[in-house]
């Protein structure tokens, strides 16, 4: 499967990705380089307990220690996520590692706590979200977390909280500060925000399933109105056994209010769904709703009712 998969990707698509991993790797090992370690900072995962090591022996070390804590969840990724993702992983991984070598001996970022927690944790946040947007990644507690997931039904994100929490507590008891691990706290918390923001975009978009009496009345108000596409699933009640339409739309967050405005209007007694996304992938020949698209359609509309139209 691995092979099908690299063949069916062009090598455009090919030098994107591994161009936006070098980068994201770039960034998070300045983050580590200039930002953390000379503030006595560490991140969550296997780069936390490898900065861990690294302070209580020298930091020349520390591409060592988090390639060899590495290789066990490499390992985990080949056997039970897929080669594709290995592949990316290991990629990531070594570039990471090389430009931790590469900016030995660049000089620290020097400056208040705060900012050091805000723009450290910022620019980490981007390098690891740029990473796995591209199909990669540099944690490995991760992968743990997804096996664990599928054979003991703890959430992925419980999982890497837990562990991670473990981390900090240790790293506060070893060198008895809590002040450091807290600070290392904010800076995760920070890196982790700015990471969802990196994968997910700014962009919030809902899925809303309506149910209505008036199914065809309302795809026209929303499809000329709303300039938004949606589509049309039969279902059939539970209870009453009646077939009936189903709307799925996809809506930005500020088109919602009025989606459920004008749906509501036409039919009061209509039931509608709404659900965060993270993200709407579309194929090449599909039109995108966009904002602007909305906003010059409701632009149009009420231009057309001023001249009495």
């Amino acid at each position: 499967m691995a092979v099908k998969y690299f063949s069916n990707r062009t090598l455009k698509q090919m030098i994107i990705s591994y161009f936006w991993t070098t980068v994201g790797a770039l960034l998070a090992a300045m983050s580590i380089k200039i930002f953390l370690f000379p503030n006595d900072l560490i991140d969550g995962g296997i780069i936390g307990v490898s900065m861990i090591l690294s302070r209580l022996t020298t930091q020349v070390l520390f591409p060592f220690y988090f390639i060899v804590l590495t290789l066990p969840f490499l390992y985990l990724s080949y056997k039970f996520i897929r080669r594709t993702f290995f592949i990316q992983m290991i990629i990531a991984v070594l570039i990471f590692a090389l430009f931790l070598t590469l900016l030995a001996h660049v000089p620290p970022f020097e400056a208040e706590p705060l900012e050091v927690i805000v723009i450290g944790g910022a620019i980490l946040g981007i390098g690891a979200g740029l990473i796995i947007r591209h199909g990669g990644c540099l944690d490995g507690t991760e992968i743990l977390a997804i096996i664990i997931n599928r054979k003991k039904g703890f959430t992925v994100g419980q999982v890497v909280l837990f562990i991670n929490i473990f981390i900090f507590v240790a790293y506060a008891l070893i060198f008895r500060d809590w002040h450091i691990a807290f600070r290392s706290l904010l800076t995760y918390i920070v890196a982790f925000k700015m990471m969802d923001i990196v994968i997910v975009g700014l962009d919030e978009l809902k899925s809303v399933i309506i149910i209505s009496s008036k199914p065809k009345e309302i795809t026209e108000v929303i499809m000329h109105e709303l300039g938004l596409g949606l589509t049309v699933l039969y279902g059939r009640g539970g209870y009453s056994g009646d077939a009936r339409e189903v709307l799925f739309v996809i809506v930005e967050r500020l088109d919602l209010s009025d989606l459920k405005e004008i749906v509501l209007k036409r039919d009061p007694s209509a039931f509608m769904a709404v659900e965060n996304l993270h993200e709407v992938v579309y194929g090449r020949q599909v039109k995108v709703p966009t904002k602007k698209r909305a906003r010059r359609v409701k632009a149009a509309r009420t231009k057309a009712i001023s001249k009495g139209l």
